[in-house]
């Protein structure tokens, strides 16, 4: 069977048992403050388990684009290395929502496997939960007791409860599990090693293809279990790791999962995969390096092309960082191991579309846009490393001078012969994205070692760092009321009486809040870009409180507040602050009004990427590979005006099924999960018509006037608008119009503004070009004046001065002059520019080799003596301080480095 087969086979398989078969959610996830990334099938079910929403069908079934590279469950390292851990991966999933429970779950599993899949019963092994005293949980013997029908009692095998207790984080939804194994061994090796001694082992041929979790329990902050509104079946098959069994390969990356992928960058790097042995006189060897650098190519573009078409950028913070991290470790594997220097990652995006296409049809749509995005990334981290091996060269080059046991001008941090400094490496990791074997590979090259305990102390001083500035303690629930769901009133209403359900305390960075769920709010919880409500909830008594964001959480609205009530029971009012909700509105509408505006003027590929909306502004981020050109942003600021003065009402449709509307036209995001039924946001019905859970005006007109402020990059493909509507637009105008007014006043009301400002910077271009050729000469003259004050000290030539030059370029080119006809130069040149100190050094290439100077080192020295700090290369360096009253005392110090 191919990939597409097997899969197909099991989602048709619990068809034919009375399933709904579900799409995937996008693998970023939002709404959820624990998760950063689909890590499990479970995820977009968690609230059903939680027992926060509805299920809409008791029997599903899917496949789920998952992420494993952060949090609990971080394969990262293993990937490439052994044959069956992924970073992105599917998981075949079947659900029950308080419908069938053990009994079937099990002899489903069964069924599929053995009598559709026809795998062999006697290479398959299963496992029960043994118990644990500890949570107070007996053991599992129903379990056990189902599989006898069906299993050989030596193939059923007690699992403790790091095996068999499957638990989503360190809270959530859990339970007991029992997973199936299977054994691919050779029958010679399955004869004399039961496999029943490496289940659990870490066996690379003895893998676990599916769990079935037996969901029952949510883990309390304390670490209690407490037992959920109904039980659930949650399963996950691997589907790489089912693949692998069904088609009889060895390794995940043999399937033609990953075979496609794999042969076209072995083409590509004209280097055979796998990789041929080569015999010689003692041995038969292979390089295996080759291998395991296309796995990791294969699987971490799977990952990165799929968080891109779901809508998350690679960036330096949160989910954005992870992938940029995964996105350079395959960079560095193909630089590394394959020899590709130029961009290459990003020409598997079209592969792997095609692969996909049917499956998951969102990458395919959106294949240009990935490829140019990770294209774009590459070209940026290549350039990145490239400084870092220069970076290393420059650090080789000094180490390679100075002698065992000496310090480089009595300041360079202690070294070993031959050694590099474990902080240099961790810099090298840190800052140029150089992971330590690569660090250590080059350092070996060149007859070097590498510190390894000193890069790993700065490591851990790092993890320690961030874990600290991370920190949230959030406590348990205290639930009031057993409401399954949080009702919202806010499209009607900004006022509601309520009460609350449930509340908790949280501590995160010092500071103590609140979190409040109701049971009805008119609160719009941050979500789709838009901010969440504030405002104010009114108790009975007359206290207030204040509302100071919402929030979304596992489809739960959730209020933040800094303080309680002392009668938390009562009814209470919910006050929307209604200023801040009617400019959020205008602003929100405004920017529907604005993509439809766009696809007019700049083409219908531009889909949005992103957006906040705000009281204050929108920002709207789109796809668009192009800067936008004022006479664009004009015409598209024209359009929506227009559309703003014809106050356009709103039309609004609540439940409409997402098929239906899907077949109207309507715009969808990318990244976004949506239910059976949505809700359309129409202005016109030929204009604007998206799908949106978000508040709006009533008819344009509200928004007042819209006015474009600023377009620019965010990433390779995306453009970043930023708008303002109403009051703040009308003021925005007002000010730019007294600007202008102001410099009319300022050029005596000339008739042409842009041509007397134009002929005003051409007259001071002129001056500027008459000052410089004045300090040239000035500096030409000192050249001469300084040089004849060198003073010969063992065997160098000193120069320590006080000049009187009116910047800093004007200084350097001073010593770069000086440097070209004074030989064995060491010159220290200090000023007083506009009352702040400025300290330059200059030291000649042969006295950096043979007496181990250093500039940099020096001004940093130096510079203690007018309160500030600087660095720089070894032959130049620069500095800068607060005291200019130090800087005699400079020039005496200079010449104790060379006395």
């Amino acid at each position: 069977m191919t990939a597409t087969e097997i899969r197909q086979a099991f989602l048709d398989f619990f068809v034919s048992k009375g399933h709904t078969i579900v799409p995937s959610a996008p693998i970023v996830i939002k709404n959820d403050p624990t998760l950063m990334f689909t890590n499990a099938g479970m995820n977009q079910f968690k609230d059903i388990f939680l027992g926060e929403a509805p299920a809409k069908a008791t029997r599903v079934a899917d496949t789920q684009r998952c992420l494993r590279v952060s949090g609990k469950h971080n394969d990262l390292e293993e990937v490439g290395i052994d044959t069956y851990h992924h970073t992105m991966f599917e998981m075949l999933g079947n659900w029950s929502f308080g419908d069938y429970f053990k009994k079937e779950a099990i002899a489903w599993s069964w069924e599929l496997l053995t009598e559709v899949y026809k795998l062999p019963k006697d290479r398959l092994y299963v496992t029960y939960f043994e118990g644990d005293e500890k949570d107070g949980l007996e053991k599992d013997t129903e379990t056990y007791n189902l599989w006898k029908q069906y299993v050989d009692e030596a193939h059923i095998l007690p699992g403790n409860k790091k095996d068999n207790f499957w638990e989503m984080g360190e809270t959530g939804p859990c339970g007991p599990c029992s997973e199936i194994h299977y054994d691919s061994r050779p029958d010679s090796e399955r004869a004399e090693v039961s496999g029943a001694t490496l289940v659990n082992a870490d066996h690379d041929q003895v893998i676990e293809i599916w769990n079935n979790v037996f969901m029952q329990f949510n883990r309390l902050k304390g670490g209690a279990l407490q037992s959920l509104p109904a039980k659930h079946v949650d399963t996950g098959m691997g589907f790489e790791r089912l693949v692998r069994v069904l088609q009889g390969k060895t390794s995940n990356y043999d399937t033609d999962v990953f075979q496609p992928l794999i042969q076209f960058i072995a083409e590509k790097a004209r280097t055979p995969y796998p990789a041929i042995w080569v015999e010689s006189k003692d041995k038969v060897e292979v390089d295996e390096d080759s291998d395991v650098a296309m796995r990791v190519i294969a699987d971490h573009i799977r990952a990165i092309s799929f968080a891109i078409a779901d809508g998350q950028l690679p960036s330096n913070n949160k989910a954005g960082y992870v992938i940029r991290r995964i996105l350079r470790r395959a960079v560095r594997y193909q630089y590394q191991y394959l020899g590709f220097r130029d961009p290459f990652l990003n020409t598997l995006v079209p592969v792997l579309a095609e692969q996909f296409k049917g499956v998951f049809d969102n990458l395919y749509s959106q294949k240009d846009f990935v490829q140019k995005v990770i294209l774009e990334e590459e070209t940026a981290f290549l350039r990145t490393l490239g400084n870092g091996i220069a970076r290393f060269n420059e650090r080789i080059k000094l180490l390679t001078h100075l002698e065992a046991g000496q310090k480089a001008t009595g300041f360079y941090e202690s070294f070993e012969p031959n050694k590099i400094n474990g902080a240099f490496a961790f810099e090298l990791s840190d800052t140029y994205g150089f992971p330590i074997d690569l660090t250590e590979l080059m350092a070996r090259e060149l007859g070097f070692s590498v510190d390894i305990e000193g890069y790993e102390l700065a490591l851990q001083e790092q993890k320690t760092r961030s874990r600290a500035a991370g920190t949230i303690d959030t406590q348990d629930w205290i639930i009031l009321k057993d409401d399954e769901t949080s009702i919202f009133t806010g499209y009607d209403e900004t006022e509601t009486i309520a009460h609350v359900v449930k509340y908790r305390k949280v501590t995160a960075k010092g500071k103590e809040q609140y979190q409040i769920v109701l049971d009805k709010t008119p609160f719009y919880a941050e979500s789709g870009g838009q901010v969440g409500d504030k405002g104010e909830l009114v108790f009975p008594d007359g206290t207030i409180i204040l509302v100071t964001d919402t929030k979304k959480e596992n489809g739960l609205t959730v209020h933040f507040v800094d303080n309680l009530p002392e009668d938390i029971e009562d009814a209470l009012t919910a006050i929307v602050d209604p200023a801040l909700r009617g400019q959020t509105n205008a602003n929100h509408s405004a920017t529907h009004l604005l993509h439809a505006a766009m696809k007019q003027v700049l083409g219908t590929h531009v889909n949005q990427k992103g957006s906040l909306v705000n009281d204050q502004y929108l920002r709207f981020d789109f796809s668009h590979f192009a800067k936008v050109t004022d006479e664009e942003l004009a015409q598209i600021e024209a359009i929506v005006n227009q559309k703003v003065r014809q106050n356009i009402p709103l039309k609004e449709e609540r439940s409409v099924l997402y098929a239906e509307a899907i077949t109207s036209g309507v715009t969808a995001l990318f990244g976004e999960k949506y239910g059976e039924y949505v809700r359309v946001i129409t202005f016109e019905d030929e204009f604007s018509k998206e799908l949106c859970g978000g508040t709006h005006v009533q008819a344009t007109g509200q928004i007042g006037f819209f006015k474009i402020i600023a377009e620019s990059a965010v990433a390779a493909g995306v453009r970043r608008i930023e708008a303002i509507t109403g009051v703040a637009a009308e003021v925005y105008i007002t000010n730019q119009s007294l600007l202008i007014n102001q410099l009319k006043d300022l050029l005596k009301n000339p008739k042409d503004l842009p041509k007397s400002v134009e002929s005003l910077l051409d007259e001071n271009n002129k001056l500027k070009k008459e000052i410089e050729k004045s300090i040239l000469e000035k500096s030409s003259g000192l050249k001469n004046e300084l040089a004849q004050k060198a003073e010969a000290i063992n065997g160098i030539n000193f120069i320590a001065q006080k000049v009187a030059l009116p910047n800093a370029e004007a200084i350097k080119n001073l010593a770069y002059q000086l440097k070209d006809i004074v030989s064995d130069l060491f010159l220290v040149l200090v000023a007083d520019l506009d009352g702040k100190p400025s300290i330059t050094v200059m030291i000649a290439e042969n006295l950096v080799k043979e007496k181990g100077l250093h500039a940099g080192n020096i001004v940093k020295e130096l510079a203690k003596e007018v309160k500030g700090g600087g660095g720089g290369q070894p032959f130049f360096a620069t500095a800068g301080g607060s005291d200019v009253s130090g800087l005699d005392n400079v020039l005496v110090k200079a010449k104790s480095f060379v006395g």
